[in-house]
C-alpha cells in the first residue's frame, strides 16, 4: 500500500533540494550558463517546438501587437535556445539553460503527465567534428552521472530513500530494442527494457525501424533523428518506464532538408528560423530539455506527478488520488 514518504511541508523542502542540486550539477558538467527564457513566441518565426507535429501550442494576440499575429505559449525551448547561443555570442564547448515552463493542453493527464511542463532546457555549441555517435555518449554518461549523484545527495539527507539507480548506463538503439521485444509495442518495450536495466538511453528515435513504423514521432527541424535519444528509468512505484529527459545533436542543413522531406514539410523551409539554418548561420549544437517535476517524482517516490508539482487534474483523478489517501498539490 502506497503512502506519501514525505509531509507536503517537507516535500517542499526536497524539491528545493533537488532543483539547486541539478542546476548547479548541470553548470558545472555540462559547462552551461543560466539565461532568461521566454514563456512565449510569435507563430510567424518558426522557434516553437511542435513536439512530434500533433499537439497544438497555446494561442494569443496582444490588442497592442497586433501586426504580430498570434502569439504561441512554448511547448519548449529546442530552437530558441539554438538562435539564443549565436545571439549571446557563445563558443564551442560553452553552453546555455534556462527555466523553461510551459502548458502543453494535448496532454493526457495521468500519473506522470500534466499539462503544465517544468523543465530544464540546454544547449551547447559544439564543434562539426563533435557531430557523432561517440560524443552524444559522453554527454549523455555526463549527465547521468547527475542523477546518481542525487540519489547520494537525498541518502544523507531521508535515509530510507536508499539509491537504486544502476551504476552503468545501457545504451540501446530503437532498432535492438525492437529486435529485443518484437512482438510488443514501442512503450510496451521501452517498459521491459526500464524493468530489465533500470535505466538506459535510447538511441535514434524519428526514422522508421525495420517493420516499416517509427519508435516515436520526432519534429523533422530541430534533433538529428540518427543522432538523438530519451533517458529511461524505471519507475518501482509505479512499475513504469519513465523518460525523464529527451536530448541530442541537432541538425545540420542536411539532416533539416531529409528530415523534412520525410514529414513532408517543405512549407516550413521559409520560415525565418529554417532559413538561418540552411544559410548555416546558426551554431551546430547539442541540447536537450530535463524534466524537473519528474526527477523530483522519481527521486523522492511519489505516486503522482501532482505531489510534487502544482497543475489541475481531471475530476476522476482526483477522487482516485483522493481514495488512496494522496494529496496533489
Amino acid at each position: 500500500m502506497y503512502s506519501q514518504v514525505l509531509s507536503p511541508k517537507d516535500m517542499q523542502v526536497a524539491i528545493k533540494l533537488i532543483r539547486n542540486f541539478f542546476e548547479e550539477e548541470m553548470a558545472k558538467k555540462l559547462n552551461l550558463l543560466r539565461v532568461s527564457a521566454p514563456l512565449f513566441v510569435r507563430k510567424d518565426s518558426g522557434l516553437n517546438d511542435e513536439l512530434t507535429g500533433v499537439e497544438q501550442p497555446v494561442r494569443f494576440s496582444a490588442p497592442h501587437m497586433e501586426e504580430f499575429g498570434e502569439i504561441e505559449i512554448v511547448q519548449s525551448l529546442a530552437k530558441w535556445k539554438r538562435v539564443a547561443l549565436r545571439n549571446y555570442g557563445f563558443l564551442a564547448g560553452e553552453g546555455l539553460y534556462a527555466n523553461m515552463n510551459a502548458i502543453r493542453k494535448n496532454e493526457i493527464p495521468d500519473e506522470s503527465h500534466s499539462i503544465y511542463v517544468e523543465q530544464w532546457d540546454f544547449e551547447v555549441m559544439i564543434r562539426r567534428d563533435q557531430r557523432t555517435l561517440d560524443f552524444l555518449k559522453q554527454q549523455v554518461k555526463a549527465l547521468y552521472s547527475i542523477f546518481l549523484d542525487a540519489e547520494e545527495m537525498l541518502f544523507e539527507k531521508y535515509e530510507h530513500l536508499v539509491p537504486h539507480f544502476p551504476k552503468e548506463l545501457v545504451f540501446l538503439t530503437s532498432e535492438e530494442l525492437l529486435q529485443l521485444y518484437p512482438h510488443l509495442t514501442p512503450k510496451q518495450r521501452e517498459h521491459e527494457a526500464a524493468r530489465r536495466f533500470g535505466a538506459y538511453f535510447l538511441i535514434g528515435i524519428g526514422h522508421p525501424l525495420s517493420d516499416g513504423k517509427v519508435h516515436d514521432h520526432r519534429a523533422a527541424d530541430y534533433d538529428d533523428w540518427t543522432l538523438n535519444g530519451d533517458l529511461i528509468f524505471y519507475n518501482p512505484v509505479l512499475d513504469q518506464a519513465l523518460e525523464l529527459s529527451s536530448l541530442g545533436i541537432r541538425v545540420d542543413a542536411d539532416a533539416l532538408l531529409l528530415q523534412i522531406e520525410a514529414k513532408k514539410e517543405e512549407h516550413k523551409l521559409s520560415l525565418p528560423y529554417h532559413q538561418a539554418l540552411l544559410k548555416d548561420e546558426l551554431p551546430l549544437s547539442f541540447g536537450g530539455g530535463i524534466g524537473q517535476s519528474r526527477i523530483c517524482q522519481l527521486l523522492l517516490r511519489t505516486y503522482h506527478i501532482g505531489e510534487v508539482q502544482c497543475s489541475i487534474w481531471p475530476r476522476e483523478v482526483q477522487e482516485k488520488m483522493q481514495n488512496l489517501g494522496i494529496q496533489l498539490l
